[in-house]
């Protein structure tokens, strides 16, 4: 059983590398591979070195963060909230990095100043954590932080409706409406220098996690007896997915499904052991964003097909075919 998990992990490993790597070699420029790595490493060519360097490079590192954190933090939530229908966006972060985003191009502060719209969308975030919080309060049961979260999320969804509704421009409420279905184009590296240094934090609160996630398998009651701290576990699954997804939310826009397929169509491979399920989840979403991302550039090179639209045509399938196992299992 060890030896399959780590020949599953490395197979994920290799899997999300070559995926790297087409990712930077696609895009309506014909470069040849010799000529786009050569540029990528060393600087030489200087056309080809900007294309690599800061349209390609900077959307294919995007792609691997952002799939890794949607993949890792649905896991997590899977495990800790015991809902196999759990994601990020269950506890209200996306939708409400979507609505600072949408008040940033709303109130035009986004044209002025182009990085207030990601750090409005993490600042979203943020908030989203604090009134989950607030509305759970001490001690909270796992229903009552899930129904904390749906009610932020569908605030925060209301809100951005009516800011679609009040626009008063018509060419805002278009820029909304296309960031709010997720993309990695015209991505730079100050957005990866932004998103990374709370992505990596939402990465170790989440990954800190395994152990716990494994005794909480057995039971709250159980695990506390074990020494596990269940406080401690919720504040870390919950800052980590806002750091995370929040980050992601805010330079990508949102991409949905991610964090619940994922782990899903892992979990078999690996067993019943949640630390077993978190690392394969982060190099599966890795693998499923820059799939999807290389597929965009591929289907519809000219029409700017988005990403969210990519992985929610997958999604919402694969989700009902999840509602009919589950109702058939009789669970």
């Amino acid at each position: 059983m060890k030896e399959r998990y780590w020949l599953l992990l490395s197979c994920l490993a290799l899997l999300t590398l070559v995926l790297f790597t087409l990712s930077l070699l696609t895009g309506p420029a014909s470069l040849a591979v010799t000529d786009s790595l050569k540029a990528l490493l060393t600087g030489q060519g200087d056309a080809i070195v900007l294309v690599m360097r800061e349209i390609r490079l900077p959307r294919a590192l995007l792609g691997l963060m952002i799939g890794a954190s949607l993949g890792l933090s649905g896991a997590v939530l899977q495990g800790y909230l015991r809902n196999p229908l759990a994601e990020p966006a269950l506890l209200g972060v996306s939708a409400s990095a979507s609505l600072g985003a949408v008040i940033a191009i709303y109130t035009g502060l986004s044209l002025m100043f182009p990085l207030a719209l990601p750090l409005m969308a993490l600042a979203g975030a943020v908030v989203a954590v604090f009134i989950v919080q607030v509305l759970a309060g001490k001690g909270a049961s796992v229903l009552t932080i899930i129904l904390a979260g749906v009610a932020v999320s569908s605030l925060a969804g209301a809100m951005t409706s009516l800011a679609l509704n009040l626009s008063p421009n018509p060419f805002a409420a278009m820029e909304i409406v296309y960031w709010m279905l997720g993309s990695l184009t015209d991505r730079s590296m100050l957005h990866v220098q932004l998103a990374a240094p709370f992505i990596l934090i939402g990465w170790v609160f989440l990954f800190s996690l395994g152990r716990s996630l494994d005794a909480l398998t057995l039971g709250s009651d159980a695990a506390a007896s074990m020494g596990v701290s269940i406080k401690r576990v919720q504040w870390f699954a919950i800052l980590g997915t806002a750091a995370s997804v929040g980050a992601s939310t805010a330079v990508s826009g949102a991409i949905g499904f991610v964090g619940l397929i994922v782990p899903h169509l892992l979990r078999p491979l690996v067993g019943s052991q949640p630390s077993k399920l978190l690392p394969v989840s982060a190099l599966g979403g890795a693998s499923m964003i820059l799939a999807a991302d290389i597929l965009v550039r591929v289907i519809a090179p000219g029409r700017d097909l988005k990403l969210g639209v990519l992985t929610a045509i997958v999604g919402a399938p694969f989700f009902l075919w999840l509602v009919f196992r589950t109702r058939r299992a009789g669970i």
